[in-house]
């Protein structure tokens, strides 16, 4: 039992902390492309004061503004894209593109490109093929049994 609790004490001695685990991560999305990029800003504070000042015996007070820039430092963080969201992006551009080239027809004439919007016709869904065919459909079925009907008693 000693034994075993002197191995498990060394084993948490010498595992990776968090901060190791940390690193590891940083490092490795530096390698696939994480730019961390520093950049300021300056930022102009106005300050309104107000001063007293003594005038025939009176207090007057009198507004002083006053600005002050201070610069301020902040991180961007670029993150790569992964395979999944390129691929995500490279399927929405294919689809407009192939929409502008269905709504846009090129015209050549006079040596100049010309655009001539084409209007796609909805087409009309044939009904009556639909009717027909389910209504032949639904006589077969009947036929068919029909014909297992007469057939069947004489075997």
């Amino acid at each position: 039992m000693k034994k075993l609790i002197a191995f498990l004490s060394v084993l948490t001695l010498l595992s990776c902390s968090s901060e190791r685990l940390a690193q590891y991560h940083y490092k490795k999305a530096l390698k696939h492309g994480l730019k961390l990029i520093q950049d300021s800003d300056t930022i102009r504070i106005t300050t309104i004061d107000s001063i007293p000042i003594i005038v025939n015996d009176t207090i007057v007070w009198e507004k002083v503004v006053t600005t002050k820039d201070s610069v301020i430092f902040f991180r961007n963080v670029y993150l790569p894209k992964t395979k999944f969201q390129t691929r995500l992006e490279y399927r929405y551009k294919t689809k407009i593109l192939k929409q502008d080239v269905l709504k846009y027809k090129y015209i050549y004439k006079d040596s100049k490109e010309k655009r001539k919007e084409v209007q796609q016709e909805k087409r009309k869904t044939n009904w009556n093929l639909f009717f027909w065919g389910f209504g032949v459909g639904i006589f077969t079925l009947f036929l068919i049994k029909l014909i297992i009907k007469i057939y069947l008693p004489f075997k």
